[in-house]
């Protein structure tokens, strides 16, 4: 007889998620993780009094008012509202692209304005491409000009598209940037959600809370004694890299990843701002955040004297490395499906042994999630 009902390989937030809902539904779990603690890529690391987001920043946001509730009732979540800034070349403009950003990049001051520069800009780009004889753009640079034109182009998304993918924008797919959210309003609020935040306290609190009665084991590698963990509970929820759990016998699926040089900075305000992301193609790393603005707000940012800023550096991965986000090229996803034809296959009828498996988060299903996403389905598991 198996011990837990389920051993949960990972505690970010699906593995955190799901744990969560089966204790409360008076299931044994055990949650292990090979890092030295508990959340994932939400991990938040208490730096002079600061939480400073270890594996890159992290912002709520969601329209769900069911899943706002819940991460809520876990732990409450402050008011910030992501407003990145971008530098280029030591000017600065708002983003997303809105009212702002035009009046700082053309100085126009209405709609109308604003509309008549871009649709011009556009209009040049779609014309060069008729001279040529190009009828759809095949790369990510013809799909920007005929979005949004050269200024904005050349000055906030070449140089760092180019940084964050390591790929010259001509050589990088269309489809990457199909549409560019454009704004003729004065609003510098990223999200379209109705709501955002952060936890009050940090990351750390909502895992905490999460996992509260849950049985954790951190400096816990799966595969390290796979069979010895398979063999402790009924069924399997796996968060890990999913090419990994079969053994790589497709080969590897690639991501980018990121590394992060840390800085703690002997003034209280350094930057003015969560995030301002770094647009030419000469500075080498992509954004520096400064982590006391997810928290901190007015006076509190002063009241702590001290500062932490992190700069990102986008690199290619490789084994070794710590994976973020899937490639999801053509050659990506199509190994990709083999590995997924399996785990369904696994999810459906289980293994020889009859053990059972739930395959869930960004590595398991190698896609893209936003934070929000993966707690609502895990949330809809539990759905009677």
């Amino acid at each position: 007889m198996s011990k837990y009902d389920y051993l949960i390989v990972g505690s970010g937030l699906f593995g955190a998620t799901f744990a969560y809902f089966a204790h409360k539904e008076g299931k044994k779990c055990l949650v292990i993780d090979k890092r030295p603690q508990l959340g994932g890529n939400v991990y938040c690391e208490n730096i002079n009094g600061i939480n400073v987001h270890k594996y890159g920043a992290h912002i709520f946001h969601t329209s769900n008012k069911k899943v706002w509730d819940f991460v809520n009732s876990i732990v409450p979540f402050n008011r910030y509202t992501n407003s990145p800034v971008a530098n280029y070349k030591g000017h600065l403009y708002n983003l997303p692209f809105n009212m702002n950003t035009f009046y700082q990049m053309w100085g126009v001051t209405t709609p109308e304005e604003a509309k008549a520069k871009i649709d011009e800009q556009r209009a040049e780009a779609l014309f060069k491409m008729k001279e040529d004889n190009i009828t759809e753009p095949r790369n990510l640079e013809e799909q920007a000009l005929t979005l949004i034109g050269k200024d904005i182009y050349e000055k906030l998304i070449k140089g760092y598209t180019q940084k964050q993918w390591g790929r010259k924008c001509t050589d990088l797919p269309a489809f990457i940037i199909k549409r560019l959210p454009v704004r003729l309003v004065f609003d510098n609020n990223y999200f379209n959600d109705s709501f955002q935040g952060i936890p009050v306290g940090g990351y750390n609190k909502l895992v905490e809370g999460l996992l509260d009665g849950v049985e954790t084991k951190v400096n816990v590698d799966f595969f390290d004694d796979r069979e010895h963990w398979e063999c402790l509970a009924d069924n399997i929820v796996y968060t890990g890299q999913l090419d990994e759990f079969f053994d790589y016998k497709y080969g590897h699926l690639n991501f980018r990843t990121v590394s992060f040089e840390n800085e703690v900075k002997d003034v209280p305000n350094y930057q003015g701002n969560a995030v301002v992301n770094y647009t030419d193609a000469e500075t080498p790393y992509t954004r520096i955040i400064e982590h006391k603005h997810f928290e901190m707000f007015g006076q509190q940012v002063y009241d702590t004297p001290k500062t932490v800023i992190s700069r990102e550096y986008s690199t290619e991965w490789k084994p070794g490395m710590e994976p973020y986000y899937p490639v999801n090229d053509d050659d990506n996803n199509a190994l990709a499906d083999k590995y997924r034809s399996e785990a369904a296959s696994l999810a459906s009828s289980g293994d020889a042994n009859g053990k059972h498996f739930i395959f869930g988060g960004r590595l398991a299903e190698y896609k893209y999630y936003d934070m929000a996403p993966i707690i609502e389905k895990v949330m809809k598991l539990f759905e009677r």
